[in-house]
């Protein structure tokens, strides 16, 4: 037994619903989707949210350029200040790098994050954007929707629409973080 396959057979608290391959094959489709939906790259750009969301855009932009042979500019963003709920935290919170080193002015940006589930995330990014610029368009894709939205967002581009109770836990696992890629639904 390998070590990734042994890792993953110890996790019985989690039931998988994606795995490398599907999430290889989630990503391509929404490349392709980003692509036909604007023509082709022409003033796009992908902003990957901290920080499941930046590995995410990385890989888009990866098989954007391999499909059309230029490089979509990529921007990282830490939405950690716009948060609407750091009154109700207990710990301090955790700053991380925003890099967006592009004019976003009426470029159409995408915004890339992991899992979308009350919109809360979207929201605070999209002020942090509009605080950096003014794109022209924003876009969002995501790896999983996973429904319960609290406010009206809804994304441009779903790797997979994921039904899910409020109490369960989604997770988006991938390698750049040490782990094998997969999304899991644990157990609680």
């Amino acid at each position: 037994m390998t070590t990734s396959t042994k890792k993953q057979s110890e996790r019985k608290d989690e039931k998988l619903v994606m795995d490398a391959g599907d999430i290889a094959r989630a990503l391509t489709r929404i490349a392709h989707e980003i692509l036909e939906r604007n023509k082709g790259v022409k003033d796009l750009a992908l902003v990957g949210i901290r920080t499941g969301g930046v590995h995410l855009a990385h890989r888009l932009v990866k098989r954007i350029q391999g499909i059309e042979g230029v490089q979509a500019p990529i921007g990282e963003l830490d939405i950690t200040l716009y948060r609407d709920d750091l009154s109700l935290r207990k710990d301090q919170p955790v700053l991380r790098k925003t890099s967006v080193p592009f004019d976003m002015t009426d470029k159409v940006v995408v915004l890339v994050d992991d899992v979308l589930f009350t919109g809360r995330t979207i929201r605070a990014a999209m002020d942090g954007l509009m605080d950096l610029g003014r794109p022209g368009e924003i876009q969002l894709a995501v790896l999983v929707d996973r429904g319960h939205r609290q406010l009206p967002i809804k994304a441009t581009y779903i790797g997979k629409n994921l039904p899910t109770s409020r109490e369960e836990k989604v997770q988006v696992l991938l390698e750049e973080n040490g782990e094998d890629d997969r999304v899991v639904i644990l157990k609680t």
